[in-house]
């Protein structure tokens, strides 16, 4: 008992060193086109190269940032839980420092690693809402305290999709996997735009049928489309999530507004832009829109306008969840620089506007990065009210990241994050 002791003191001691060198370093992002030219011409000797340093940076740039959240969130079961997953994956990693890149022996084990990290964090989204949801269980939670555990989350689900992104590129080139055909890895040089609108809808219409027996039409109009189909360099996968979530929002918004015995529902109007710098995708329903009152709260991931479902998720309808879907299909969006916005009409139905850069060369990743002015967002108080009235909190709000176009906040009409992408 003593000697594991010494060990395990020996091996935390180890991991916290190499935790602050790594966290020294900033990630380095990768434009879409840099992953598509990796990924016709490297080899698995480059990939490796790249990844065992760029991982472990990437993981102790977050990893760091645990530190800074709030000393009652740190204890709950599931934040725990987590933090675990992230030391075990971080120290899987290390173990590849010095490896020889020309033994085919040591490339295969770090492949098999890479999996092993992938499904081992298979289920993070779930148990972080989880860790929230027992905080707000157990305690009270101030505004100061809401606003850094609002700012982390999307840091923290940020890192995740950018590290998932790097590890199936990697095992679906180099892996036992089977590429599909014309993918590099899982970005598709000819992403089919409008098959994934469908398939979207098709697999939303499914779900909607099967709760409420009733669905909208789905009415598709195109401008700018020179050439049919549209296509971008993406990842189908991440498109498809965000307009899974979009649909989940609107056929729960247009049937419950207009009663599941109507005869006639107005459809969902989705209009497809080809622009010179932007994609955008645009989806129109009448499902009464949200109220302005309501806005500020709808991209809060400590806010659900449904139930919390059952941790089994075995009583939880498909529709509703823990309210993580909008914000979550957000970070998709703007991870390789592009945005999703609503605008609501109360009373009449809402726009949600998905935005992708039409240039893969421009289709930067957006990463988190660990220094002083992040630490300074965890230690930064909420600021004074300093306006005659506090009714707009908007002007309040902390921004997101580095990003400053989130003037528009997003509608949550709750969703559940089950519908994660298979690669992403």
């Amino acid at each position: 008992m003593r000697v594991y002791r010494i060990l395990y003191r020996q091996t935390r001691a180890l991991m916290e060193e190499r935790l602050d060198y790594y966290s020294q370093f900033n990630p380095s992002p990768l434009s879409m086109q840099q992953f598509a030219d990796f990924g016709e011409n490297a080899s698995n000797r480059d990939s490796f190269l790249f990844l065992r340093k760029e991982l472990p940076v990437r993981l102790a740039n977050i990893m760091k940032e645990f530190h800074l959240l709030p000393e009652k969130l740190l204890h709950m079961p599931s934040v725990c839980a987590v933090r675990d997953l992230y030391r075990m994956s971080f120290m899987d990693l290390l173990e590849f420092e010095k490896g020889s890149s020309s033994n085919s022996n040591i490339l295969e084990k770090f492949t098999d690693t890479l999996i092993k990290i992938r499904n081992r964090h298979m289920d993070v989204v779930t148990t972080m809402a989880q860790g929230v949801m027992e905080l707000k269980d157990a305690h009270s939670i101030n505004a100061n305290t809401e606003s850094n555990i609002q700012y982390f989350l999307d840091r923290f689900y940020m890192n995740r999709i950018s590290v998932r992104m790097l590890i199936n590129q990697h095992t679906i080139l180099f892996g036992e996997g089977v590429n599909a055909q014309n993918h590099i890895g899982c970005i598709d040089p000819h992403c089919d735009v409008v098959r994934v609108i469908e398939d979207a809808y098709s697999h939303t219409r499914f779900l909607c049928d099967q709760y409420y027996l009733a669905s909208p039409e789905l009415v598709l109009k195109y401008h700018q489309v020179d050439k049919t189909p549209a296509s971008v360099v993406y990842v189908p996968s991440h498109l498809y999530h965000m307009l899974c979530e979009l649909f989940k929002n609107s056929m729960r918004a247009v049937v419950e507004h207009h009663g599941p015995g109507a005869d006639v529902f107005p459809p969902l109007d989705v209009l497809l832009v080809m622009g010179h710098e932007d994609i955008t995708i645009k989806l129109s329903d009448q499902g009464g829109g949200v109220p302005r009152s309501q806005i500020d709260q709808l991209f809060n991931y400590m806010y659900s306008t449904a139930p919390q479902p059952a941790v089994s998720g075995l009583d939880t309808p498909p529709l509703a969840g823990y309210g993580y879907g909008l914000p979550l299909s957000r970070l998709y969006a703007r991870y390789f620089h592009g945005d999703l916005m609503l605008v609501s009409c109360e009373g009449y139905g809402t726009d949600a506007i998905i935005f992708l850069k039409a240039l893969s060369s421009e289709a930067n990743e957006l990463l988190p990065v660990y220094n002083k002015t992040c630490q300074r967002q965890y230690s930064t108080p909420v600021q004074t009210h300093d306006w005659s009235s506090q009714s707009h909190s908007a002007m309040f709000i902390r921004p997101f990241s580095t990003n400053s176009r989130d003037k528009l906040h997003q509608r949550k009409i709750s969703s559940v994050p089950d519908n994660e992408p298979t690669v992403s």
